[in-house]
Protein backbone atom coordinates (compact mmCIF):
# COMPACT_ATOMS: atom_id res chain seq x y z
CA UNK A 1 0.00 0.00 0.00
CA UNK A 2 1.39 3.62 -0.36
CA UNK A 3 1.99 5.97 2.20
CA UNK A 4 0.18 8.60 0.98
CA UNK A 5 -3.50 8.46 -0.28
CA UNK A 6 -3.34 8.92 -4.21
CA UNK A 7 -6.51 10.37 -5.84
CA UNK A 8 -9.31 8.25 -5.81
CA UNK A 9 -7.74 5.86 -3.69
CA UNK A 10 -10.37 3.00 -2.41
CA UNK A 11 -10.87 -0.80 -2.24
CA UNK A 12 -11.37 -0.97 -5.85
CA UNK A 13 -9.08 1.19 -6.98
CA UNK A 14 -5.82 0.75 -4.76
CA UNK A 15 -3.17 2.75 -7.24
CA UNK A 16 -5.83 5.78 -7.58
CA UNK A 17 -8.29 6.44 -10.40
CA UNK A 18 -8.58 8.87 -12.87
CA UNK A 19 -11.32 11.72 -12.19
CA UNK A 20 -14.95 11.64 -13.54
CA UNK A 21 -13.73 14.16 -15.73
CA UNK A 22 -10.89 12.91 -17.59
CA UNK A 23 -13.06 9.34 -17.57
CA UNK A 24 -15.67 10.97 -19.50
CA UNK A 25 -13.00 12.97 -21.94
CA UNK A 26 -11.40 9.45 -22.62
CA UNK A 27 -14.74 6.97 -23.19
CA UNK A 28 -16.58 10.25 -25.28
CA UNK A 29 -12.96 10.04 -27.57
CA UNK A 30 -13.06 6.08 -27.67
CA UNK A 31 -17.04 6.64 -28.97
CA UNK A 32 -15.49 9.18 -31.44
CA UNK A 33 -12.51 6.61 -32.56
CA UNK A 34 -14.61 4.12 -32.98
CA UNK A 35 -17.15 6.09 -35.90
CA UNK A 36 -13.63 7.85 -37.11
CA UNK A 37 -11.52 5.00 -37.58
CA UNK A 38 -13.62 2.25 -39.23
CA UNK A 39 -15.71 5.07 -41.72
CA UNK A 40 -12.21 6.24 -42.44
CA UNK A 41 -10.94 2.84 -43.68
CA UNK A 42 -14.05 2.16 -45.62
CA UNK A 43 -14.64 5.28 -47.89
CA UNK A 44 -12.00 4.52 -50.37
CA UNK A 45 -14.17 1.18 -50.96
CA UNK A 46 -17.53 2.64 -51.57
CA UNK A 47 -18.23 2.92 -55.34
CA UNK A 48 -20.88 2.80 -58.09
CA UNK A 49 -23.08 5.50 -56.98
CA UNK A 50 -24.43 7.64 -59.26
CA UNK A 51 -24.34 11.24 -57.37
CA UNK A 52 -21.85 9.59 -54.77
CA UNK A 53 -24.67 10.38 -52.23
CA UNK A 54 -23.74 7.05 -49.61
CA UNK A 55 -19.84 7.77 -49.77
CA UNK A 56 -20.81 11.28 -48.83
CA UNK A 57 -22.43 10.50 -46.39
CA UNK A 58 -19.34 8.18 -45.12
CA UNK A 59 -17.35 11.28 -45.41
CA UNK A 60 -19.81 13.19 -43.75
CA UNK A 61 -19.66 11.14 -40.56
CA UNK A 62 -15.90 10.60 -40.72
CA UNK A 63 -15.10 14.02 -40.66
CA UNK A 64 -17.07 15.32 -38.39
CA UNK A 65 -16.10 13.05 -35.94
CA UNK A 66 -12.75 13.65 -36.63
CA UNK A 67 -13.45 17.13 -35.68
CA UNK A 68 -14.87 16.31 -32.99
CA UNK A 69 -11.73 14.41 -31.75
CA UNK A 70 -9.85 17.37 -32.08
CA UNK A 71 -11.81 19.24 -30.46
CA UNK A 72 -12.17 16.80 -27.42
CA UNK A 73 -8.60 16.50 -27.04
CA UNK A 74 -7.79 20.23 -27.33
CA UNK A 75 -10.37 20.45 -24.26
CA UNK A 76 -9.01 17.26 -23.02
CA UNK A 77 -5.25 18.25 -22.90
CA UNK A 78 -6.33 21.62 -21.08
CA UNK A 79 -7.95 19.83 -18.26
CA UNK A 80 -4.72 17.83 -18.52
CA UNK A 81 -2.42 20.48 -18.15
CA UNK A 82 -4.78 21.75 -14.77
CA UNK A 83 -5.76 18.23 -13.39
CA UNK A 84 -3.08 15.82 -12.76
CA UNK A 85 -3.47 11.86 -13.07
CA UNK A 86 -3.22 9.74 -10.70
CA UNK A 87 0.65 8.60 -11.19
CA UNK A 88 1.77 4.79 -12.34
CA UNK A 89 1.32 2.02 -9.63
CA UNK A 90 5.20 1.91 -7.46
CA UNK A 91 5.02 -1.38 -8.42
CA UNK A 92 5.22 -0.58 -11.98
CA UNK A 93 8.48 -1.76 -13.86
CA UNK A 94 10.30 1.31 -15.77
CA UNK A 95 10.30 -0.19 -19.02
CA UNK A 96 6.58 -0.37 -18.73
CA UNK A 97 5.85 2.89 -17.46
CA UNK A 98 8.05 4.30 -20.77
CA UNK A 99 5.83 1.96 -23.38
CA UNK A 100 3.11 3.01 -21.49
CA UNK A 101 3.67 6.75 -21.54
CA UNK A 102 5.14 6.55 -25.36
CA UNK A 103 2.05 5.11 -26.40
CA UNK A 104 -0.48 7.81 -24.50
CA UNK A 105 2.00 10.41 -25.85
CA UNK A 106 1.93 9.11 -29.28
CA UNK A 107 -2.52 9.12 -29.04
CA UNK A 108 -2.61 12.14 -27.68
CA UNK A 109 -0.21 13.74 -30.98
CA UNK A 110 -2.81 11.61 -33.39
CA UNK A 111 -5.80 12.91 -31.92
CA UNK A 112 -4.73 16.53 -33.14
CA UNK A 113 -2.40 15.71 -36.37
CA UNK A 114 -4.75 13.16 -37.72
CA UNK A 115 -7.80 15.51 -37.83
CA UNK A 116 -5.79 18.56 -39.25
CA UNK A 117 -4.48 16.53 -42.11
CA UNK A 118 -7.92 15.50 -43.21
CA UNK A 119 -9.05 18.96 -42.76
CA UNK A 120 -6.39 20.53 -44.79
CA UNK A 121 -6.61 17.47 -47.12
CA UNK A 122 -10.11 17.76 -47.92
CA UNK A 123 -9.65 21.54 -48.28
CA UNK A 124 -7.04 21.02 -50.84
CA UNK A 125 -9.09 18.44 -52.71
CA UNK A 126 -11.49 21.23 -53.09
CA UNK A 127 -14.34 19.89 -50.84
CA UNK A 128 -14.49 21.83 -47.63
CA UNK A 129 -16.87 20.96 -44.95
CA UNK A 130 -20.18 22.68 -46.50
CA UNK A 131 -22.88 20.92 -48.29
CA UNK A 132 -23.26 17.49 -47.90
CA UNK A 133 -20.24 17.14 -46.05
CA UNK A 134 -20.85 20.19 -43.48
CA UNK A 135 -19.50 19.58 -39.72
CA UNK A 136 -22.59 17.65 -37.89
CA UNK A 137 -24.21 17.64 -41.01
CA UNK A 138 -25.26 21.85 -40.39
CA UNK A 139 -22.13 24.21 -39.58
CA UNK A 140 -20.78 25.12 -42.95
CA UNK A 141 -16.75 25.82 -42.09
CA UNK A 142 -15.11 28.14 -44.64
CA UNK A 143 -12.85 27.50 -47.54
CA UNK A 144 -9.26 28.48 -46.82
CA UNK A 145 -7.12 27.36 -49.63
CA UNK A 146 -7.75 26.60 -53.31
CA UNK A 147 -7.52 23.04 -54.67
CA UNK A 148 -4.68 21.54 -55.02
CA UNK A 149 -4.05 18.06 -56.22
CA UNK A 150 -0.75 17.61 -55.84
CA UNK A 151 -0.94 19.08 -51.90
CA UNK A 152 -4.42 17.09 -51.99
CA UNK A 153 -2.21 13.40 -52.17
CA UNK A 154 0.58 14.58 -50.05
CA UNK A 155 -1.92 15.43 -46.89
CA UNK A 156 -3.91 12.27 -47.76
CA UNK A 157 -0.98 10.36 -47.45
CA UNK A 158 0.12 11.77 -44.19
CA UNK A 159 -3.28 11.04 -42.89
CA UNK A 160 -3.60 7.64 -44.26
CA UNK A 161 -0.29 6.99 -42.88
CA UNK A 162 -1.23 8.35 -39.42
CA UNK A 163 -4.62 6.36 -39.49
CA UNK A 164 -2.57 2.96 -39.77
CA UNK A 165 -0.64 4.27 -37.04
CA UNK A 166 -3.41 5.18 -34.50
CA UNK A 167 -4.19 1.63 -35.39
CA UNK A 168 -0.96 0.06 -34.03
CA UNK A 169 -1.24 2.32 -31.16
CA UNK A 170 -4.58 1.79 -30.16
CA UNK A 171 -4.07 -2.15 -30.21
CA UNK A 172 -0.76 -0.99 -28.17
CA UNK A 173 -3.15 0.44 -25.52
CA UNK A 174 -6.12 -1.87 -25.47
CA UNK A 175 -3.49 -4.69 -25.07
CA UNK A 176 -1.57 -2.77 -22.59
CA UNK A 177 -4.84 -2.40 -20.60
CA UNK A 178 -5.55 -6.43 -21.36
CA UNK A 179 -2.25 -7.54 -20.13
CA UNK A 180 -2.51 -5.01 -17.01
CA UNK A 181 -5.97 -6.58 -15.90
CA UNK A 182 -5.31 -10.81 -17.13
CA UNK A 183 -1.98 -11.17 -16.63
CA UNK A 184 -0.22 -8.63 -13.93
CA UNK A 185 -3.87 -8.36 -12.44
CA UNK A 186 -2.79 -4.73 -10.80
CA UNK A 187 -5.21 -1.94 -11.30
CA UNK A 188 -4.21 -0.43 -14.24
CA UNK A 189 -7.49 -1.11 -16.39
CA UNK A 190 -9.60 0.03 -12.86
CA UNK A 191 -8.36 3.55 -12.68
CA UNK A 192 -10.32 4.63 -16.10
CA UNK A 193 -13.36 2.99 -15.06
Amino acid sequence: MHAATLPGQDAAHPDGQYGSVAKWFHWITVGLIAIALPTGFVIKFITGEADGAYKMGFYAIHESAGLTVLLVALARLLWKATHRPPPHPESLPAILRIAGTATHHGLYALLIIQPVMGFLATNAWGFPLQGRTAYLGFIELPKFMETSEGLAQVLSWIHTIGGYLFLVLLVAHVGGAIFHHAIRKDGTLMRML
